[in-house]
């Protein structure tokens, strides 16, 4: 995560190594330096209940290894085969990139870019499944 800069709103939570740090009154950036830090800002992270739909099922074990609650190897399987399972799906060339930017984060076991690469398909996904409702 080496040169990763966060930007946080007043009083922004954001998950880091397991520890909650909350910003002050203030809009704040904070520049993370140690490299495989995990990081989570809480207003992205997914709730259990919201897990209903295949990209977010991805999404909270990318999300889980970042919140310290399930380790990168035990991850990192469950992780590329959701994404493989995903891009039999999601054919676009646009959600190509991402899955390909995600799987190969996972595979540097990089989950902060891998969970901002699949996010990225959260919209698409909600798209998808609007029309289908149709």
């Amino acid at each position: 995560m080496s040169g990763l800069v966060l930007k946080l709103s007043p009083k922004e939570r954001v998950l880091v190594n397991g520890a909650v740090i909350e910003n002050g009154d203030r809009r704040s950036r904070l520049s993370i330096l140690t490299p495989k830090a995990n990081i989570l800002r809480l207003r992205d992270a997914l709730h259990p209940e919201e897990v209903t739909t295949p990209v977010r099922r991805v999404c909270y074990i990318a999300q889980l290894v970042l919140s310290g609650d399930v380790t990168e190897e035990d991850a990192s399987a469950q992780l590329l085969n959701g994404i493989e399972q995903l891009s039999q799906v999601l054919v676009d060339p646009d959600s190509r990139a991402q899955l390909s930017a995600a799987t190969e984060a996972t595979r540097r076991a990089d989950f902060y870019r891998a969970l901002k690469s699949l996010r990225a398909l959260l919209p698409r996904e909600a798209r998808l499944l609007s029309l289908r409702e149709q």
